[in-house]
């Protein structure tokens, strides 16, 4: 059963910093995009970033120049780097990834979520 493991959420003040990490786990599939969303209360789910197995990345408006995605292709594991977080971005982030197997198949996870708070 592959798991996308999350951590690094926590409480944060205005114009700081968290970097949330997300492994996947018990997976011989070849991992290809991996993205950060969150999910606002009473909003819906959205993109924050995403990355694919090459590197090559994309950013929601709101977020560039202030978040940054990462991935580590040995580990299986991505990173979001955010600075300057403002309250408005108080959400649970959740981590997806997009497995693909030896045959082409194609596999979508998403990890369980992990709570961000932006509060002084």
């Amino acid at each position: 059963q592959v798991q996308l493991v999350e951590s690094g959420g926590g409480l944060v003040q205005p114009g700081g910093s968290l970097r949330l990490s997300c492994a996947a786990s018990r997976t011989n599939f070849s991992v290809d995009n991996m993205d950060w969303f969150r999910q606002a209360p009473g909003k819906e789910r959205e993109l924050v970033a995403a990355i694919s197995s090459d590197g090559r990345t994309n950013y929601a408006e709101s977020v560039k120049g202030r978040f940054s995605i990462s991935r580590d292709n040995a580990e299986n594991t991505v990173y979001l780097q955010m600075n300057s977080l403002k309250p408005e971005e108080t959400a649970v982030y959740y981590c997806h990834a997009v497995l693909k197997s030896a045959l082409g198949d194609r596999f979508l996870y998403w990890g369980q979520g992990t709570q961000v708070t932006v509060s002084s």
